[in-house]
Order: structure tokens, then sequence, then C-alpha cells
């Protein structure tokens, strides 16, 4: 019996191709953007507590 629900990878076509390097330093980046303005935020409530 052939299994008819099993396909040929080498037929799949990439929908949607990305650049993953890109992908990774846009990732790092707004983490580190993100984290960087927390900080200054935390920094600044602190010195207004004080």
């Amino acid at each position: 019996m052939e299994n008819v629900n099993v396909r040929d990878p080498r037929e799949h076509v990439n929908e949607e191709p990305r650049d993953d390097l890109k992908d990774l330093v846009f990732g790092f980046g707004g983490m580190i953007g993100f984290m960087t303005v927390a900080y200054i935020i935390m920094v600044v409530v602190k010195y207004i507590i004080d």
C-alpha cells in the first residue's frame, strides 16, 4: 500500500523566503533597545523617588 499523504520535501516551495541573519540582528537589536529604554526609565524613577 502506498501512503498518499506523504509528499516529497523537494516539492515544497518556500512561501516566505526570510533572511535569518537579518531577523536575528533585528531581534537582538530590538531587545537590547527595549532593555536600554527600560533601564533608563528605572534609573530616572529611582532618582525621582530619592
